[in-house]
């Protein structure tokens, strides 16, 4: 059996994105494999008006997911002591919602330290050993840029690790 995992990092700026495939042998529950699929970001400028800024990432998830075509979704929550722009974000969260919504995709949602915890066994983990729990789970030799990309793959590698 094969998964397709997508991890997403939300924000207005920077969406960052990481697809995983996650595999287990048949009848085996220890047997499991999980490798990269992809990664990257959905920019969008400062520049644009707030409104074109959320329709570039609508038009832009929605190609994203018929590229990658997952069976979950893992999104990281909203940690609001530690985001001035907490608004701005949900704004850009919404639209990622809705593009789920419309695909009907399932997806599974995890707060910051529950993603800490997940990786690294401790839920004030700093951003450096998540990073370094992301390569070696997913066997790199180094880091996936820009580190939203990275904190996609440890969504989705969180995820992984509940199947």
């Amino acid at each position: 059996m094969e998964k397709r995992i997508l991890g997403l990092d939300p924000g207005l700026a920077i969406v960052g994105f990481g697809a995983i495939a996650w595999s287990q042998s048949q009848g085996k529950v220890q047997d499991t494999t999980v490798k990269m699929l992809d990664f990257g970001v959905i920019r969008t400028s400062a520049d644009m008006e707030m409104s074109q800024r959320l329709c570039t990432l609508f038009d832009d998830l929605h190609t994203l997911m018929d590229d990658l075509q997952p069976d979950l979704v893992a999104i990281e929550k909203l940690f609001f002591y530690r985001m001035a722009n907490t608004i701005v974000v949900a704004q850009a969260r919404g639209v990622l919602m809705l593009v789920l919504g419309q695909r009907k995709l399932p997806y599974v949602e995890f707060a910051p330290p529950q993603i800490k915890q997940a990786l690294t066994n401790y839920g004030k983990a700093d951003k450096a050993e998540v990073q370094d729990a992301v390569m070696r789970e997913l066997d790199l030799d180094e880091l996936p840029r820009p580190d939203d990309a990275a904190d996609a793959l440890a969504v989705a590698l969180t995820a992984s690790f509940q199947l």
